[in-house]
């Protein structure tokens, strides 16, 4: 077993079912894709910590920890077509990719985007599709979604990303009110997204997804 397989099963071992994330499909996804390969190659050695690992200027690999706990919550299902925003080089998609049906995985920053597809294309993740767009305005052309899932932190949702989650479908996110952060699975009933406290958690807001400040002479 080489070092980094090592690794991965302490990853699993020590931040993920110590955490009551015990499902199979996401600690085989967990030990199965190669985390190293999907943060920039200066952190590779720090690709398992239990803390977000920065990818760019403000977004963030989210660590095992708050990643299993959100796909736990989220209850994904092997026929599942899900959108991901905040692809960036595109380790939750490899990991989503290995428990849902197909995962559309949106990213805006050209640079991730690209990288992503290529890192993506290497491990073989086949049903992972990368849309370089405004991670906002999510992927509409491809909607409804049975699950979106946001990798990153949000103060509110916008009104064209609620509308792409599917009737009795699932969106996943963190919200962060000041420097505290709460998960919640938003479940969408009639047309209507209630939303349920999930577990704390903490990452950047992502771009477009600030609330809007009341403009102030």
């Amino acid at each position: 077993m080489s070092d980094y397989a090592l690794r991965r099963t302490m990853m699993v071992d020590t931040q993920v079912r110590p955490n009551d994330v015990t499902k199979f499909p996401i600690i085989e996804a967990m030990l199965s894709v190669p985390r190293e390969e999907f943060v920039p190659d200066a952190v590779r050695e720090a690709a398992y910590v239990g803390e977000n690992i920065d990818i760019a200027p403000g977004r963030v690999l989210l660590e095992p920890r708050t990643l299993s706990k959100l796909l736990d919550a989220s209850d994904l299902q092997l026929t599942d077509r899900v959108l991901l925003l905040g692809a960036g080089l595109g380790y939750s998609a490899a990991v989503i990719g290995r428990m849902a049906g197909t995962v559309v995985a949106v990213e805006e920053d050209a640079n991730l985007a690209a990288a992503a597809e290529a890192r993506l294309g290497a491990l073989g993740a086949t049903n992972v599709i990368v849309r370089q767009a405004a991670l906002s305005e999510g992927a509409a052309k491809d909607a409804p979604f049975d699950r979106i899932i946001i990798e990153g932190a949000v103060e509110e949702i916008p009104t064209a990303i609620a509308a792409q989650v599917a009737e009795g479908g699932r969106i996943a996110a963190i919200f962060m009110e000041g420097a505290l952060g709460v998960a919640r699975i938003g479940h969408k009933i009639d047309g209507h997204i209630t939303w349920r406290f999930a577990f704390n958690a903490s990452a950047p807001v992502l771009p477009g997804f600030a609330a809007r400040r009341p403009f102030v002479l």
